[in-house]
């Protein structure tokens, strides 16, 4: 797959942290996950389908583009991207299961699980996971983790691990949304960061949207990557959205 694709599929991940908002702890507790979703302050963006267009600034070594992005997704169950530079040139359609890739200016195509993204990332990654990093929305701790809490004046820190990654989420108390979202894997240390701003009320839901997203990602070793995402317009539940996404003949499989 190209680099542009690489990186968006990082955003897609995002999951790692390096800089954190100072907090003022008032109080910490080590709990279980089921008295963790009444001890956390988060506020989710609920919705059955969603429709987004944006754009995306890409820096990498060796790249650097901008591209016009379209996200659908049809929540739990379906996540379709279409990248486009003036044409569409990545497809992706991504399920609980697998993930399917189209790149049309090599004429390739990748089918597969999430094994995909994790050899790319060098972290695990799952649906869950990367649904909760488009929408900005926080994720709960898996069973079997006991989620760490530290409550401050403004800001409420979620620690939890989850194989062999940490996983930090920042909570603005006064929105209920997370700002940023962030992953270390404690065998390679590789870290990425998603910090969420420019948060704005939703038709269809009363909880504000984060339309801004910079993602960092950060390896053990070389340079660091980023990735700016700003929205222009997000639409919740206006209409059933459709997934398109078919196999053109002759588009060589990538392994």
């Amino acid at each position: 797959m190209n680099k542009c694709f690489s990186l968006v599929l990082l955003w897609v991940a995002v999951m790692l942290g390096g800089c954190s908002p100072k907090i003022l702890p008032a109080r910490s507790a080590a709990t279980t996950p089921a008295k963790a979703a009444e001890l956390v302050k988060a506020n989710n963006v609920d919705f059955r389908y969603l429709k987004a267009k944006g754009k995306i600034k890409i820096d990498m070594p060796g790249v650097q583009q901008t591209a016009n992005l379209n996200l659908r997704m049809r929540k739990d169950s379906v996540i379709w991207l279409s990248v486009s530079l003036g044409i569409e040139v990545v497809r992706a359609y991504i399920t609980r299961d697998s993930i399917q890739v189209l790149n049309y200016l090599q004429k390739e195509y990748y089918g597969g699980n999430y094994s995909y993204l994790s050899e790319r990332l060098n972290v695990p990654v799952n649906f869950e996971q990367v649904q909760a990093a488009l929408l900005g929305n926080y994720l709960s701790a898996p069973a079997g983790s006991t989620p760490v809490i530290v409550t401050g004046a403004t800001t409420q820190k979620v620690d939890f691990n989850q194989a062999s990654v940490l996983v930090t989420q920042l909570i603005e108390l006064a929105r209920g949304r997370v700002t940023q979202l962030a992953v270390v894997d404690s065998k390679t240390q590789n870290q990425f960061t998603a910090d969420y701003s420019d948060f704005r009320p939703l038709d269809n839901s009363p909880i504000q949207f984060a339309f801004a997203t910079l993602v960092k990602s950060q390896p053990t070793k070389g340079a660091a990557s980023t990735l700016t995402l700003n929205y222009r317009n997000i639409d919740l539940d206006k209409e059933r959205l459709m997934f398109p996404f078919s196999v053109p003949k002759g588009y060589a499989r990538k392994k």
